[in-house]
């Protein structure tokens, strides 16, 4: 039976070493704002629609409501749906509603990171500067300039693959504090016999939601302690050139991160800042990992494009997989 790796500790000069190494400004040129979606091909698009075989199809996202994980104490609260148009009204004007054609009418407020979502590069800054070398001018009070996640809003489709650890180790989830590393992802990958490419999106499942939903509370899911991927996984999923990293967890990396107290979150600091690989955080990846369990395929199309807030720094989404 496979065991969890030990956590790494990491200074601030290992993150900059990594931050180096991995840094990717200027490859697709001084304007780039799409990263490392730019491995994402009408070539990678059209090879991972072939692999489209039952047309079984997993929403990925959790439910747009009140009862989500955000904690009330932070901006970030849960999405407020409303209705400004319905039933009760008929009912009041029930003479006239009664004949003819009476419609509803909704609208909601939410954080954009609330839910299931991607990060836009432009989310985290480190030393002044985000993604190819924008400074701070580059978000102002009516959103982000440079690096939104708009731009990125034809490059979130393509090949998705699902590394699920606590089946891999034997457990129904994966406590807190535990660091995936670069080993654990090659060996994941290995005893499912699928191979990470260039252009995929990488789906790592913890089971840290499954264990909230089995509590039947979100408790501190949201800001919490969490399992999730210790910086060593940059070593194996970025010279892969993957597009995307999402997880069932609020933050993707292991918190406490394994370079605190020096550099917070520095997976961020080296995936979205320097590298450009998106980072997605709450997918729901409960029913798609039971389907990949029990037929064996662990790799299928996926489409999970943001919506096209102008200037959104972070984007609410529905990610659909499809086998």
């Amino acid at each position: 039976m496979a065991t969890v790796s030990p956590r790494r500790n990491y200074t601030a000069g290992d993150v900059q070493r990594m931050v180096d190494a991995y840094r990717t400004w200027g490859r697709w040129g001084p304007d780039d704002e799409r990263g490392s979606t730019n491995y994402v091909t009408s070539a990678t698009v059209r090879a991972a629609a072939a692999m489209i075989r039952t047309g079984k199809r997993f929403s990925l996202a959790i439910p747009l409501d009140r009862e989500g994980p955000m904690p009330s104490r932070t901006a970030r609260v849960n999405p407020q749906h409303v209705m400004y148009r319905h039933g009760g009204d008929m009912l009041v004007d029930w003479e006239n509603a009664r004949h003819g054609m009476f419609s509803t009418d909704d609208g909601v407020y939410m954080p954009l990171q609330c839910a299931t979502q991607w990060d836009a590069f432009c989310h985290v800054f480190f030393d002044g500067q985000t993604y190819n070398g924008h400074g701070p001018e580059s978000v102002t009070g009516n959103g982000a300039v440079h690096n939104s996640i708009t731009e990125v809003s034809e490059n979130t489709v393509g090949r998705g693959v699902l590394l699920d650890f606590p089946r891999f180790y034997g457990v129904p989830w994966l406590e807190p504090t535990e660091a995936i590393q670069d080993d654990d992802l090659e060996r994941c990958a290995q005893h499912q016999g699928v191979e990470i490419g260039e252009g995929d999106f990488v789906l790592v499942r913890t089971g840290h939601m499954l264990r909230r939903r089995d509590e039947e509370h979100w408790g501190d899911y949201s800001g919490g302690a969490s399992p999730g991927l210790g910086l060593s996984a940059c070593d194996y999923l970025l010279p892969r050139h993957v597009a995307g990293i999402a997880s069932d967890t609020w933050g993707l990396e292991v918190v406490p991160c394994e370079s605190l107290p020096e550099v917070r979150f520095g997976m961020h600091v080296v995936l979205l800042v320097n590298a450009g690989v998106l980072i997605g955080e709450i997918w729901d990846l409960e029913a798609l990992a039971a389907d990949c369990a029990d037929d064996g395929v662990y790799e299928f199309f996926l489409s999970a494009q943001p919506l096209t807030i102008t200037g959104a720094v972070g984007s609410p989404l529905n990610p659909i997989a499809i086998k």
